[in-house]
C-alpha cells in the first residue's frame, strides 16, 4: 500500500523536463526499488494535470483523455509499493480547493509536494520565450498575457511565482510536507539537482544514473521577437497540438530556427516587479516551516539589471536575416517531402500494377504499407 506521494508540480523552467526523462528513463528500475511512476506514459501525467485542474482544454488534446487524473490515483491505490510519484509543471496552477479534492482523492497516503525553482529574474524572461515558442503574441513587459488568476491558465504567476504557488499549496498541504529545491547557479552540473530529487523522494540502493544533460533549445533574443511577430500572423494555430507540434517543434526548433543565444531584458519597470515577486517568496521560506533542500539563497533575484538589450531593440535587419533563414530551411524542407511523397506514389501505382498481374506473391504488403503512409 502506497503511503506517501509526492507530487512534482514545477516550477515550469527548472529542470522538470530533465526530471522527468529521468524518472521514466528509470520506471521499471523505480518500480523494482518500491517506488512507483504511475501512467503507461508521461503523457498521462501532463492529462492528469489538466484534468486535476478541471481545465476545458482537456477535451480538445487527441488520444485517450478519458479520467487520466482517476487512472494515476486507482494505480496508487492498488500498488504495493510504498512511496509513489507522480511529475508535470502544470499541477502548480491549481486552485485550493482542488489541491484538497486531490489530497483526499490520494487518501491515506501522506501527500508531499516538490517544487524546483530557481530566480524570478531567470525564470520569468525562460518562461515568456517559451510561452512565445508555445504560440505568445504578446511583447516581454505584456508577459504574462493576463494578470488575474486562473486555475486553467498555465502560464500566468499562478503557474510560475513561486510565492502564489506556495501559498495556494499550503492551504491543503502543510508546508513541512513542501520540500522546495532551489536550482544550482548559472552552468552548474545538471546531474546535481537529479541527485537531490532522487534523494529527496527517498530511492533505496546504488545511485540511479542522472538523464542525459536537457536539449531543449533556447532562443537568443532575435529569434525570439522574430518568432513571435511570426505568431501574430499565424491562423487557425490554438489548439495545444498545433502550438506544440508546429510552433513550438517545428518554426521555433532546429534546423528551422536559427541558433542564437544572445540573452535580453524587459524595461526597468518590469524588472522592478520580477525582483518585488522572487524576495518576496524567499522571504516566506525563510520565516515558514518549508523544508528547503538547498541553497535558498540561490533563490534570490539580482536587483541590477545585466547589460543586455530589450527586444525593443532588435533591428528589422536582424528581424529580416533570421527570417530569410528560416525561409530558406523550410523551402527545401517542403522539397525534400514533396520528392519523398512523389517518390512513395511512384512506388504504389508501380505495386498496384505489378499485384494486377498474375503472379505466386503479389507485394500487397506495401500496397497497404505505402497508402498508409500516404494517409489514402
Amino acid at each position: 500500500m502506497v503511503r506517501r506521494v509526492y507530487l512534482h508540480i514545477g516550477l515550469p523552467k527548472t529542470a522538470t523536463t530533465y526530471l522527468q526523462d529521468g524518472l521514466w528513463r528509470h520506471q521499471d528500475e523505480l518500480r523494482r526499488r518500491q517506488v512507483l511512476l504511475p501512467g503507461r506514459s508521461r503523457r498521462r501525467h501532463l492529462l492528469a494535470s489538466l484534468d486535476f485542474r478541471d481545465d476545458p482544454k482537456l477535451a480538445t488534446r487527441p488520444g485517450d483523455v478519458a479520467r487520466p487524473w482517476q487512472d494515476l490515483v486507482e494505480e496508487i491505490q492498488q500498488s504495493d509499493a510504498p512511496t509513489a510519484v507522480i511529475s508535470h509543471e502544470f499541477f502548480g496552477p491549481a486552485a485550493v480547493e482542488q489541491i484538497r479534492r486531490g489530497v483526499e482523492q490520494l487518501a491515506p497516503a501522506e501527500v508531499h509536494v516538490a517544487l524546483t525553482a530557481r530566480p524570478m529574474t531567470e525564470l520569468a524572461p525562460s518562461q515568456w520565450q517559451e510561452w512565445v515558442k508555445n504560440g505568445g503574441r504578446k511583447p516581454i513587459d505584456e508577459f504574462p498575457p493576463r494578470d488575474d488568476y486562473s486555475p486553467h491558465d498555465a502560464w500566468g504567476w499562478g503557474a510560475f511565482d513561486l510565492g502564489d504557488v506556495l501559498a495556494r499549496w499550503s492551504q491543503a498541504v502543510p508546508a513541512e510536507r513542501i520540500h522546495v529545491l532551489p536550482m544550482g547557479a548559472r552552468g552548474a552540473e545538471p546531474g546535481e539537482i537529479w541527485r537531490r530529487f532522487i534523494d529527496l523522494l527517498g530511492v533505496p540502493g546504488p545511485e540511479l544514473a542522472a538523464p542525459e544533460k536537457p536539449v531543449n533549445q533556447r532562443l537568443g533574443l532575435v529569434q525570439v521577437e522574430a518568432l513571435r511577430k511570426i505568431n501574430q500572423k499565424l491562423k487557425g494555430f490554438s489548439s495545444g497540438y498545433d502550438r506544440g507540434a508546429w510552433i513550438r517543434g517545428y518554426l521555433g526548433s532546429a534546423p528551422v530556427m536559427p541558433a542564437g543565444s544572445e540573452r535580453f531584458r524587459p524595461a526597468p519597470e518590469t524588472w522592478a516587479g520580477w525582483v518585488e515577486r522572487g524576495e518576496s517568496a524567499v522571504a516566506m521560506l525563510r520565516t515558514d516551516d518549508y523544508d528547503v533542500r538547498g541553497d535558498v539563497d540561490a533563490l534570490m533575484p539580482r536587483r541590477e539589471q545585466p547589460d543586455v538589450r530589450h527586444p525593443d531593440e532588435v533591428s528589422a535587419d536582424e528581424l529580416l536575416e533570421v527570417t530569410s533563414e528560416m525561409v530558406s530551411t523550410m523551402l527545401t524542407d517542403v522539397r525534400s517531402r514533396n520528392r519523398e511523397r512523389h517518390s512513395l506514389r511512384e512506388r504504389l501505382r508501380n505495386a498496384e500494377a505489378s499485384s494486377m498481374r498474375p503472379q505466386p506473391s503479389a507485394p500487397a504488403r506495401l500496397v497497404r504499407r505505402v497508402r498508409g503512409v500516404l494517409g489514402r
